[in-house]
């Protein structure tokens, strides 16, 4: 059985590492190369860093972080925020990112995810899928949660990984930064739609939310707050999913 992954997910803005309510209220929480270096340390199998500023999303600013983060950093990292040119994944890659998140551009630009595909394996595109529930549905949200996408969320599932995706990872807006859980109906919906694997996102407050998630079948999950906030790290988050026999990276 493959191992689940415990990514602690890094919201970055104007250079700082940011948490977030909703998508919105950002609360500066620290230095993003600093608190890489700590996740790093307290064995995070991997690192996901997506830059969120809505108006000036440089992906010269992106590089110079993921750079900065690479020399002290020895998991995985994964790199979103900006990307829709095969240039921006390429320079991504060479200082040091492992995968990068497609989010706003897959829905206009399939050929992105199918050249980023071609040239560095699927296994290297993550498509980032954010939703809001919305009168009874689950509605795609791009552009930081700002633009509704006129594209059922089955229709989205199946066109990415038809065109090379190798991993989506979910965001609920109504979730992000509410510590009340992930939403597992989304999640058991996910599941039996995507054939390849899943990371689940927003709301996670407790080890306990992130053990629901895992039992339904997620691949990996993503938290933030959880993380922010409190004493919670990823050693002690292992510590706890071991007593519930959750295939997970030894300790």
């Amino acid at each position: 059985m493959l191992k689940r992954r415990i990514i602690p997910i890094e919201l970055i803005l104007a250079g700082r590492l940011v948490k977030t309510v909703g998508f919105d209220a950002a609360r500066d929480v620290g230095d993003p190369v600093k608190s890489s270096k700590v996740y790093s340390d307290q064995d995070a199998d991997e690192l996901m860093l997506l830059q969120i500023d809505r108006n000036l999303r440089s992906i010269e600013s992106l590089i110079s972080i993921v750079d900065r983060i690479a020399e002290h950093c020895f998991v995985p990292l994964t790199v979103g925020g900006g990307i829709n040119k095969l240039e921006h994944a390429q320079r991504l890659f060479e200082v040091g990112a492992d995968k990068v998140v497609v989010n706003s551009a897959a829905y206009k630009n399939k050929e992105l995810i199918q050249e980023i595909s071609k040239y560095f394996g699927c296994q290297a595109v993550v498509i980032g899928i954010d939703v809001r529930f919305e009168r009874g549905e689950y509605v795609l949200y791009s552009d930081c949660g700002r633009r509704r996408e006129n594209v059922a969320l089955r229709d989205h599932i199946s066109e990415v990984i038809d065109a090379g995706a190798g991993e989506l990872m979910f965001q609920v807006i109504d979730r992000d930064g509410t510590m009340q859980g992930y939403d597992l109906r989304l999640i058991q919906i996910l599941i039996e739609l995507s054939s390849v694997p899943v990371i689940a996102g927003s709301g996670a407050g407790t080890f306990l939310h992130l053990k629901e998630a895992l039992e339904m079948g997620v691949d990996a999950v993503a938290c933030g707050s959880l993380f922010n906030f409190g004493d919670n790290n990823p050693l002690r988050a292992k510590a706890f999913l071991k007593n519930y026999e959750i295939p997970l990276k030894r300790i």
